[in-house]
């Protein structure tokens, strides 16, 4: 029976990209409302076979639905709001991942739903000390075992550390060892833990999602690759590898993101966009936009005292009268800067215009949704 089902799993993994790649198409083919239902028969003869417990790089990817980014980008975001509001630096929060293991991709985990937790601060360790949230976890998992399939298989947590060059999704030794401690009390029991580290101030400065999941390696573990950092990358720089994975570099490894949506949200959401441009309004403009278009504004008045001093000097030093060609010069500078600083003042106005109708259409927004 073990080899039959070792065979089952082993053609499913062999099929695993071809599955996935259909997953992630746009057109409207039941591939992709797929991980929305799943054969409960299947999932349990996945979880009691339990290959990852053989393989510690056994997962390779994930997959989030849009209920489970949104919650979690807005938890992340809060913690920085909250932060800054009360002088301080932004917050770390954390919360609790809802999936499973899929049976048609048994490669990959898949994060349906997740649930923020009372937990605010610097470092994550505060969740086994807080008899709070110890109790709100276990009610929290005693109601969803009443209402829903899938059970706790991971967790999130956020870095709001600075806007750095790069990313600050990587687990720290605290992270590390509350990633071992899951692994080790569900991952026996077929249900495998991940972790996703997100950079909110990152995120939000991108427009996109900066996250990355990530699992952890048996103490045991030694990797065959000198050096390999998380990503698979081999990095011979030991600063390199400090800055961008933590101290705990080689002791965890990296999965592969993707997000899922049902082909009805899918062609709902194609509509409204396409089909009725009212629903743009609903969305703020980005703030870097407005940023660089003021910079632009700028740069006429920056570079108009250069221009004119080049312009004068060189009318001193040729000893030109008034009616010389250097006069001429001078009056042609200035007409064009002129022109330039017409330009700015009139994008200046437009821009705050637009501000005014956008602070507007928010209040609107906040009255009308409150």
């Amino acid at each position: 029976m073990a080899s039959k089902e070792g065979d089952d799993f082993q053609n499913a993994v062999q099929n695993d990209g071809m599955a996935e790649k259909k997953d992630t198409t746009l057109s409207s083919t039941p591939a992709a409302d797929a991980r929305y239902r799943f054969d409960a028969d299947r999932l349990q003869t996945l979880q009691s076979a339990a290959p990852w417990m053989k393989d510690p790089r056994y997962f390779q990817k994930v997959t989030l639905s849009p209920s489970a980014i949104m919650k979690i980008m807005m938890h992340c975001q809060s913690g920085v709001q909250k932060g800054i509001a009360k002088g301080g630096n932004p917050i770390e929060v954390m919360g609790m991942l809802l999936g499973r293991p899929d049976p048609d991709t048994p490669r990959t985990l898949v994060i349906t739903d997740a649930f923020p937790l009372p937990i605010e601060g610097f470092e994550t360790r505060v969740i086994a000390d807080d008899e709070n949230v110890v109790n709100h976890m276990i009610a929290l998992g005693e109601s969803l075992e009443r209402t829903r399939k899938e059970k706790f298989m991971g967790w999130y947590h956020s870095h709001p550390f600075d806007l750095g060059d790069h990313s600050h999704c990587f687990l720290s030794q605290t992270d590390l060892s509350t990633q071992l401690q899951w692994q080790r009390a569900e991952d026996p029991h077929g249900n495998p833990f991940v972790a996703i580290v997100v950079d909110p101030l990152r995120s939000h400065n991108l427009e996109t999602p900066e996250l990355k999941a990530f699992r952890a390696y048996p103490p045991e573990y030694v990797s065959p690759a000198l050096n390999e950092c998380p990503d698979g990358s081999v990095e011979s720089s030991e600063q390199t590898r400090l800055e961008h994975w933590g101290s705990c570099w080689n002791r965890y490894y990296e999965l592969s993101v993707e997000y899922y949506m049902s082909s009805t949200s899918r062609n709902v959401l194609q509509q409204l966009t396409q089909d009725y441009l009212w629903i743009r309004t609903l969305s703020r403009k980005s703030e870097s936009s407005v940023t660089q278009r003021l910079c632009g504004c700028v740069k006429p008045f920056q570079s108009a005292s250069l221009t004119a001093a080049s312009v004068v000097s060189g009318g001193r030093g040729t000893g030109l009268g008034p009616g010389g060609s250097t006069s001429a010069s001078v009056s042609s500078g200035i007409d064009a800067q002129t022109k330039e600083w017409q330009k700015a003042v009139s994008n200046l106005a437009d821009i705050a215009s637009e501000d005014m109708g956008e602070q507007a259409l928010q209040s609107t927004k906040e009255q009308v949704f409150a």
